[in-house]
């Protein structure tokens, strides 16, 4: 049996007293206070993630742009320093490998951040695929530390807790600099919905930090728990709910990640396919006539108790109080307002097809 790892910020969870659980190989806090409380205050206020379970891996050398662009969706061809990229790594059939940000860190050399539960998996996926391509793979996920700030009071955190100066980053930017003698990268991103940011160290910078925002008073410490409402709310997706290595980016609805006209990448022709013919599933948002709660792997059925899909996510809302899920859905029965059901347990509830972003995101703009 695989031993279970451990963040960097791991004591510092337990002697906090947090709900721990295995999650993607690691030992990680769900809860602390609650659920509820935790969601509330990155919608209200400020909550900070221990993140550091995600993998780092940098791509560098000669052919680095050109071999980034092969295994992933997006388009970086020529982009800015300070950029930073949303998109897929896809397999020959056009099912997800993982999803991933880029961070374009200078010319031919590109920071990713991937699942922690794939980094064997994408590390091994990356070095396959690099014959032929002059490039450095450098596998930093066991070296590095991350957190992530949420909430609309994130960059005043930032600047004045921390020290951090990040007012100028805009969404989907970071910057490299120093903090008390040390490298640190910092990116206007996160997993929420609400402004954030997220900051990549070595693990004693890391720990140091975590201790100022926990000593400040002005933060919430958030689990995993929380992580995964917050996304769920506003559409976001996880790997191994609404990606995976069978379900493509058009099915997901991420079509506007996967970028054609750019020269060939793995599963490019599927996806093409696809976006010109229609996929055979796609993935809607459901919301339910009952406060019962759907979860995820439960039937979604037609008005002829015919299964025609099954949800992703599900849960009782937070930000809005309605039973809501996400599922992945036959297409012709992906269309807004269509009554369908969803089997829990031996009963079936009704439910309609509804956008699946179900509260507003808060992205500075």
């Amino acid at each position: 049996m695989e031993e279970i790892k451990k963040t960097c910020l791991h004591d510092k969870h337990v002697a906090m007293g947090a709900l721990m659980s295995p999650f993607g190989g690691f030992d990680m806090p769900i809860q602390y206070k609650g659920i509820v409380e935790e969601h509330n205050a990155v919608r209200n206020a400020c909550g900070v993630f221990d993140v550091s379970h995600m993998g780092e891996v940098n791509i560098s050398g000669p052919d680095a742009e050109k071999f980034v662009n092969y295994i992933f969706t997006n388009d970086i061809t020529g982009a800015p320093d300070g950029k930073i990229f949303y998109g897929m790594m896809l397999n020959p059939n056009g099912g997800v490998v993982d999803d991933l940000l880029v961070y374009k860190r200078g010319e031919n050399n590109f920071f990713l951040v991937i699942n922690a539960s794939n980094i064997d998996k994408d590390v091994e996926w990356i070095t396959e695929h690099a014959d032929g391509f002059n490039v450095e793979i450098d596998h930093l996920s066991e070296q590095l530390g991350e957190l992530a700030i949420q909430g609309p009071t994130s960059e005043s955190v930032m600047e004045e807790i921390l020290g951090i100066n990040c007012k100028e980053l805009e969404f989907y930017t970071f910057k490299e600099s120093e903090l008390d003698g040390k490298h640190i990268l910092v990116s206007r991103t996160g997993y929420t919905g609400e402004d954030g940011f997220e900051v990549y160290a070595d693990h004693e910078t890391i720990r140091n930090l975590w201790d100022e925002l926990m000593a400040s008073g002005r933060v919430e410490p958030c689990g995993l728990g929380c992580r995964d409402t917050l996304r769920f709310e506003v559409g976001l997706p996880l790997y191994g709910d609404e990606l995976s290595d069978s379900i493509s980016p058009v099915e997901a609805c991420l079509s506007m990640f996967v970028k054609l006209d750019k020269p060939d990448f793995i599963g490019k022709d599927v996806i093409a396919k696809q976006k010109a013919e229609g996929a055979p599933r796609k993935l809607i948002g459901l919301e339910m006539e009952d406060r019962a709660i759907p979860r995820h792997g439960y039937e979604v059925l037609n008005d002829k108790d015919e299964v025609i899909g099954y949800v992703t996510t599900g849960y009782r809302g937070i930000s809005i109080d309605k039973s809501i899920a996400a599922a992945l859905v036959e297409t012709p029965y992906a269309v807004k307002d269509t009554e369908l059901k969803i089997r829990i347990r031996k009963k079936t509830f009704p439910a309609r097809v509804v956008a699946k972003k179900f509260y507003k995101k808060s992205y500075k703009k």
